[in-house]
């Protein structure tokens, strides 16, 4: 019999990166968030920097080292690049989510801690996920000031002028594994956080003329909104985003995060106008969706002016989609930007083969596609 873990919703997300005044200025600029509080030497963190954003329930924390000894943070970035270190969890309990994940095969990397200061205590624990990655338990109920203890108020007091964009939440984080691994961490979500598996999309579900993966989607089963997809490399003719993602990032670890918004026409031309770049899918695109005669709300003309994707394959309502091009530096982390309709409970399978030929497009411009010829 499962054991509870008490999981309420996505909390935050954390980067290790470069620099993080740089990441949380395109945050604030690209996608119209809020530098809410920040963390550093001037509260008394000698050693790294950190910067919260937040807009509406969407979380987003940015950090790098100041010190040539911050080693967690310098050897992520120095082997990974600018990406996810964990990603958390709310629980109405943090000691029971963590002993009962660990009792269920969880492995542990940060045993209860409770932070406290003047106003307050958070409550926090982690376990391993993928390479490098966590997940982390947290519990803030009885704290009363910013984000938690080591935060205070943002130093930079200049307002960042950006398109507000409307982003809503997290709708979804997506894991990118080796091969014979997603079979492996999905039976870790559903055995140590009371997950279950489904979605499955196995050899020929997904693929291009050349490429071709592996995915699975997990779920947890006690009523909150977290839905984490995972995708393993599967043979093809060249290589595949995931195996590109595996090869840059050096490991598994988190591929995107979708961010849902309830008007993904309007979304996207703020981002855009704020300076950020999407995928372009093919025109041919539209004539097919305008060929299938959807029951949806939206103009397929406004869909195929901004490049947005349109999927009902799953029965249930239709979604809306469209993806950021990578990020950083590396062709790793993106985003991702849902609009869900009528009870959508999808991925876009039906957009697959269009988004991975867009994506493939980038990946021969960077000269990633081709296979190594001694593979």
């Amino acid at each position: 019999m499962a054991h509870p873990i008490g999981i309420t919703g996505y909390d935050y997300v954390e980067f290790y990166v470069g620099s993080a005044k740089m990441w949380a200025y395109w945050h604030a600029k690209g996608m119209g968030m809020n530098i809410k509080a920040y963390s550093g030497p001037e509260y008394g963190v000698k050693d790294r920097v950190s910067y919260l954003m937040e807009l509406n329930n969407v979380k987003i924390v940015v950090t790098s080292a100041i010190k040539p000894g911050t080693a967690d943070i310098n050897l992520f970035v120095q082997q990974h690049g600018d990406g996810v270190k964990r990603w958390s969890l709310n629980v109405k309990d943090v000691k029971t989510a963590f002993n009962n994940s660990i009792k269920n095969g969880a492995i542990p990397v940060r045993n209860y801690k409770k932070l406290s200061d003047d106003k307050g205590y958070v409550e926090e624990a982690a376990i391993k996920l993928y390479d490098d990655t966590e997940i982390v338990f947290i519990n803030r109920d009885n704290y009363k000031g910013i984000f938690k203890p080591g935060f205070g108020e943002p130093r930079q007091k200049i307002k960042i002028d950006a398109k507000p964009t409307g982003l809503q939440s997290i709708d979804h984080i997506v894991g990118n594994v080796r091969i014979n691994e997603m079979n492996r961490w999905a039976d870790y979500f559903n055995k140590s956080l009371n997950f279950e598996t489904f979605i499955e999309f196995g050899a020929g579900d997904i693929s291009t003329q050349y490429s071709a993966l592996l995915s699975k989607v997990v779920r947890s089963k006690e009523g909150a909104p977290i839905k984490n997809p995972l995708n393993e490399p599967y043979e093809g003719l060249k290589k595949s985003q995931i195996e590109e993602y595996i090869e840059e990032y050096f490991g598994s670890g988190v591929q995107h995060i979708a961010i849902t918004t309830p008007n993904v026409i309007e979304t996207i031309a703020a981002m855009k106008a704020n300076g950020v770049e999407f995928l372009q899918p093919p025109d041919t695109y539209y004539e097919m969706l305008k060929e299938k005669k959807l029951d949806i709300a939206e103009d397929i003309n406004e869909l195929k002016k901004h490049g947005i994707l349109c999927d009902d394959s799953e029965g249930t309502g239709y979604l809306l989609q469209l993806f950021t091009k990578p990020i950083g530096d590396r062709p790793t982390f993106f985003y991702e930007i849902i609009q869900r309709n009528k009870g959508a409970q999808g991925f876009g399978q039906g957009n697959f083969q269009s988004l991975f030929e867009s994506i493939e497009k980038d990946q021969m411009l960077r000269g990633n596609f081709d296979k190594d010829p001694e593979e």
